[in-house]
């Protein structure tokens, strides 16, 4: 093959990749990369449910596994405490080994929250973790059998995150949307901290990139087998839970929240309903702390995301390098390709690139301009799903919060 064959294959196989994932990836005419609010979009408030009378609210206790989070459990067990919702929720928060007076600190904020309800805490002191579990998996098992014995007619069960400061009306919509529409999980992902320049540079791709590995149409279609859900906010009806095997059936699980989801969407005798949404307003309050911190994060679970496949992990490379970096690459090098053919087919891929991941920069804040930089973001992306690879194969993998586990 000549060179200007192999610079107009690497400048053509991303047009069209880019083309069908615009147009055809989560549904006709695109739909993995749109924000419009429709009933199966991103909006918690564009749920399709008439109003639900006062005295039928279901009742739901909430769940929050937390580890070391004493600079944020205190806003979030506050904003949980002061929902809007009728009735008002029990919350079991299991202190899995915290070494930093995490529990002190939800307590606190407990006795301090608007309505003064401390007696609403019920804090477990984590048992250790047998073997065959993860750390945050074992805490919500048993965080999600104090709930059976606190509360044994709560219908719902809502896990949620230790940073994960919630809007007044999270709870009263994600139920009002689950009742609407017998959904087994409701899930939204949050808004992720960007208080600093590399969460800004990488938390809006982060966002896109899961986006588009789970579509969020085919997540929400029951004829459709992707299943997925974002483990900072996940509401779910306790008697699918129950049916499909409890907590004890993703035991193992380290990236818990698709796990969950995979398990009901095709685990459960009923074959569970699912609706995963993005949140404008219910937040994380965590800081990743520069690189390292963002770093960290996406390297703990890459490779767990590709099954330890060095397979997977090839083509992953090469996709990323396809879909991102070739384009740019396309249109830069042009004094040495000397091709304009080339050059516009790499710009229009890139353009196409900007289209699609600019909606969500734009629920960040950000320019649609800024999603230029997503090539830049992806080789960061990359390196951390090569490091997460490492990692494991050093017998690193999944370290997080202090545990490492070498799967």
């Amino acid at each position: 093959m000549s060179t200007h064959a192999v610079w107009l294959t690497l400048a053509a196989l991303p047009l069209v990749a880019w083309l069908y994932l615009l147009f055809f990836h989560g549904g006709v005419w695109g739909g993995f990369w749109r924000t419009e609010k429709t009933p199966d979009s991103i909006s918690p408030a564009s749920h399709s449910s008439a109003p639900i009378a006062t005295e039928t609210w279901p009742e739901i206790v909430v769940v929050i596994p937390a580890r070391d989070e004493v600079d944020v459990i205190g806003k979030a067990v506050a904003s949980l405490l002061n929902q809007d919702y009728p009735l008002a929720p029990t919350i079991v928060m299991v202190d899995d080994g915290s070494r930093d007076g995490t529990a002190t600190t939800a307590l606190e904020a407990a006795r301090a929250a608007a309505n003064h309800a401390p007696d609403r805490l019920d804090i477990v002191t984590g048992a250790p973790r047998p073997p065959g579990w993860s750390g945050k998996v074992w805490a919500m098992r048993q965080g999600a059998a104090r709930a059976a014995a606190l509360r044994p007619d709560a219908k719902y069960i809502l896990f949620t995150d230790a940073d994960i400061e919630h809007h007044p009306s999270n709870l009263r919509e994600l139920t009002a949307r689950a009742e609407a529409n017998q959904l087994d999980l409701t899930s939204l992902m949050v808004r992720l901290a960007t208080g600093h320049l590399w969460e800004r540079l990488l938390m809006p791709p982060f966002v896109f990139f899961f986006r588009k590995l789970y579509p969020f149409p085919w997540v929400n279609d029951p004829t459709k087998s992707t299943a997925a859900a974002a483990g900072g906010c996940m509401l779910v009806r306790r008697a699918t839970l129950d049916a499909s095997g409890g907590l004890d059936a993703i035991r193992g699980a380290l990236i818990d929240d698709c796990a969950l989801a995979d398990l009901l969407k095709h685990a459960s005798p009923a074959k569970g309903r699912l609706w995963l949404g993005l949140s404008e307003r219910t937040r994380s309050i965590r800081s990743y702390d520069g690189l390292r911190g963002v770093w960290n994060m996406v390297a703990r679970g890459a490779f767990t995301q590709l099954r330890y496949s060095p397979t997977l992990l090839a083509g992953t490379v090469l996709g990323m390098a396809l879909l991102y970096l070739a384009p740019p690459l396309g249109l830069i090098a042009t004094p040495i390709h000397g091709s304009p053919g080339i050059a516009t087919i790499s710009a229009a891929a890139w353009t196409l690139m900007t289209i699609a991941a600019a909606p969500t920069y734009k629920i960040y804040g950000q320019r649609w301009c800024h999603a230029l930089w997503l090539p830049v973001a992806a080789a960061f992306f990359t390196a951390m799903t090569v490091d997460s690879a490492w990692r494991h194969w050093r017998g690193r993998g999944g370290g997080w919060k202090g545990r490492t586990y070498s799967l």
